[in-house]
């Protein structure tokens, strides 16, 4: 279940990436666009963060 949690951020951070785009294709109002970039940012670096390294491995 440990591996299976960065995968399923990263996930959501594709899919968060791609919405952003969607949004922006849209004309959403810039405050959702932003919002939702900074999800999938978060999303991506969470999952990356993750996979390093630490001190429970």
């Amino acid at each position: 279940m440990a591996s299976l949690l960065p995968i399923l951020l990263l996930v959501l951070a594709g899919v968060l990436a791609g919405g952003v785009l969607s949004l922006h294709r849209q004309g959403a109002p810039r405050g959702a666009v932003v919002v939702t970039a900074v999800l999938a940012v978060l999303a991506a670096v969470a999952g990356g963060l993750w996979l390093l390294p630490g001190e429970g491995s």
